[in-house]
């Protein structure tokens, strides 16, 4: 049997195990292990375990991911949050949807400091929902702008998906953190201006709020100094070249704790509790990446990827329709599984693919963490918005799914607008 038809048979064996149920981590491990067992023998097998993912593990950078998500934990569970929500709706709640604009605009703040998308969707929906409730917002557009706003989480830095990009493509995580601060922006406004859209058109759907004196507003701006200060000083040292990546998440993970001593926010409960959290979140990405290590040197040892990319790059179409084709299937399968999980078990196929074609790396890493940051709300396994519905348990899911779906054309436009104008990804690199 050719090694290409060998490869295939290993990504048919690794769906089937993933639709029996299998954990995405244990079954790349699987059939990568496997895999190379059966193709190049024992010693490259076990060559792979003692040496490939020592050398992974031992890597200073990937020490990035527990600290992040440390201080994004720190901050979660401190209650520094409701100060952003506060401050966001002083300024947004005067307009049409300006409560559900709040929740957004508050994500986009807690982002900065978190990297997750489930915990922003968590902390906004505590705070959020109950106020969008006693404002008589529509339920739909109150579920789908916490689900979606905790989108967010994963886009803007510090990003633990693209953390694990920038691993899997042996890329620059500061250069992918600074090509995503435009495109994050651009997300933020574009769906700010999907809510502002829909309560014009419908006002029912989220009713104007009180307006605020000048002052006030001023002064709401008090309590959120301390997380934009943390947020500055990390990405900013990061840019300009003060710290390394991993550096700068020791010193966000610090700063966080200083500044929830300083506010008087600290117990040794939330401390234990985001220790516990943290753990539990860096022991998923780990096994996702040490099963991605195994199945990409079995994918690569089969030279699928290369007959892939070769395929690809030889097809008599526009380069920009099989972009677009790649990007759909990640949305698909974003949607049919974990979204973390099928872009790490489907990078080593389709990168090699893009690159053969001509685009920036840099470029299509962006766009692939804002279609994976898509899989947390599309149905049927769209994260955030089971989150939303645990927590608002008279919404029902479809209702929250409803919601979500305005904000997919969000999406759609921005994927768009950056294949037109890369520039605004490039930019900053």
């Amino acid at each position: 049997m050719d090694p290409i038809s060998i490869g295939l048979i290993g990504i048919i064996a690794l769906l089937v195990l993933i639709f029996l149920r299998m954990p995405v981590s244990f079954t790349m491990f699987i059939v990568g292990f496997v895999g190379l067992f059966l193709f190049m023998g024992k010693e490259a097998a076990f060559n792979v375990l003692s040496a490939d993912i020592w050398g992974q593990f031992s890597s200073y950078t990937l020490a990035i991911i527990p600290l992040y998500v440390f201080m994004g934990e720190i901050i979660f569970r401190s209650g520094i949050t409701q100060n952003l929500f506060d401050a966001a709706y002083k300024w947004l709640g005067q307009f049409k949807g300006g409560m559900a604009s709040t929740t957004i605009l508050a994500s986009a703040g807690f982002s900065s400091i978190c990297g997750s998308n489930t915990a922003t969707a968590a902390t906004m929906g505590t705070i959020a929902l109950p106020e969008l409730k006693k404002y008589k917002y529509d339920p739909a557009i109150s579920a789908g702008s916490v689900a979606t706003g905790g989108t967010l989480g994963i886009l803007i830095p510090p990003s633990t998906v693209l953390i694990v990009i920038a691993i899997q493509t042996q890329q620059s995580v500061q250069d992918l953190f600074a090509a995503v601060l435009l495109p994050g922006f651009l997300l933020t406004t574009l769906m700010i201006l999907t809510v502002i859209f829909l309560c014009q058109k419908n006002p029912n759907m989220g009713p104007a709020g009180p307006k605020f004196p000048l002052k006030e507003k001023i002064k709401s701006l008090r309590g959120v100094i301390p997380v934009f200060v943390l947020f500055a000083f990390v990405i900013g040292g990061l840019f300009y070249g003060l710290f390394t990546p991993t550096e700068s998440g020791a010193f966000g993970a610090f700063g966080a704790l200083i500044i929830t001593i300083a506010m008087r926010k600290f117990t040794w409960q939330r401390f234990k509790d985001a220790l516990d959290s943290t753990i539990r979140s860096t022991a998923m990405v780990l096994f996702l990446v040490v099963g991605a290590v195994v199945f990409g040197r079995f994918i690569t040892a089969t030279r699928l990827p290369f007959a892939v990319a070769e395929f690809v790059s030889n097809l008599a179409v526009p380069s920009v329709v099989i972009l677009i084709a790649i990007l759909l299937i990640y949305v698909i399968g974003g949607a049919i599984m974990d979204a973390l999980g099928f872009l790490i078990l489907s990078i080593p196929i389709f990168f090699p693919a893009i690159i053969a074609l001509g685009y920036d790396p840099v470029w299509f890493s962006i766009l692939l963490c804002i279609v994976t940051s898509l899989g947390g709300i599309t149905p049927p396994v769209g994260v955030n918005a089971f989150i939303v519905q645990g927590i608002s348990k008279e919404i029902p899911i479809t209702t929250v799914f409803k919601g979500t779906g305005y904000f997919i054309v969000t999406y759609t436009i921005l994927v768009a607008i950056l294949i037109l104008f890369p520039e605004i990804v490039t930019f900053l690199v």
